[in-house]
């Protein structure tokens, strides 16, 4: 693993690299999930970190914009009003496929609302998918007694790949919200993992507190868990204290954060992040 890029003079990091990919494949997962399977000539600059969760600041520009990637930012935001310039999205990659020179991106999509659900919806090959660098942090530890798992739609991608990088002989529990059972997926998970469903119904995401309801109240195993908890940052908050404060567990066994929160478009969801309401 590199060191962390130092930030740049005023506070800023220094950009990443743009890594500039093209759509090869789309596919609908379920009514409101799509994958976008990425390739082209620009894959070479694609390493797998190895970690489950590895996410990529995705940039998407306006058609009307008509720019070609990569992109520079800072050149086009002195030309550019605000409305035309490229838009940053956090996303998982599903999965590393450089054997056969792709990766997958799994996007969550609620018709016209957004930046990136559209755009994937409605993706074709050969389209541009510009990546911003690819980050992470979490990856099963084998040696963990048992695994705890949960999150929402947002989720799915890290705890689907977490799932098949596990030991056979792993096992634990996973929650998953999704509206209902059109929403669910196969995933290939140990025999030894209870994947459970929670099915929110007509409630809005981001409304229940089904995750940390279910959590609350499973049977709690013995030994060493690893956790990994992610999705709306309200709920995120109900489970943390109940983790650490009931259950006594320390950082290093949780990798437990929000991926977006109701009410806030990511860019203000990531400015929030530094302040008291976005702390978890």
């Amino acid at each position: 693993m590199t060191a962390p890029e130092r930030p740049a003079r005023g506070g800023r990091r220094p950009e990443r690299p743009q890594i500039v990919l093209e759509v090869i494949e789309r596919i609908r997962l379920t009514p409101h999930l799509v994958r976008i399977v990425a390739g082209g000539p620009g894959i070479a600059a694609v390493a797998d970190n190895g970690f489950t969760d590895a996410y990529t600041k995705m940039l998407f520009a306006p058609a009307e914009a008509n720019l070609t990637p990569p992109y520079d930012v800072e050149a086009l935001r002195e030309k550019l009003p605000v409305e035309l310039m490229p838009t940053r999205r956090t996303y998982t990659i599903r999965r590393f496929d450089l054997e056969n020179g792709q990766i997958w991106i799994d996007f969550v999509t609620h018709g016209d609302e957004g930046v990136a659900g559209p755009w994937a919806a409605s993706a074709e090959p050969g389209d541009a998918v510009v990546l911003g660098g690819i980050g992470g942090g979490y990856a099963p530890d084998p040696e963990a007694d048992w695994h705890l798992l949960a999150g929402d739609e947002s989720a799915i991608p890290a705890i689907a790949a977490a799932l098949e990088r596990m030991p056979a002989d792993a096992v634990g529990v996973a929650f998953v919200e999704v509206q209902n059972v059109d929403e669910q997926l196969e995933l290939v998970h140990p025999a030894g993992i209870d994947v459970q469903w929670l099915h929110r119904g007509d409630a809005e995401a981001g409304t229940t507190t089904l995750l940390a309801d279910a959590i609350r109240a499973m049977p709690w195993r013995e030994g060493r868990v690893q956790v990994f908890a992610h999705g709306e940052r309200g709920e995120m908050k109900q489970l943390r204290p109940y983790l650490t404060d009931e259950r006594g567990l320390d950082r290093t066994q949780m990798s437990l954060s929000a991926y977006w929160a109701h009410g806030r478009r990511e860019d203000a969801f990531q400015a929030e992040k530094r302040e008291e309401i976005g702390q978890i």
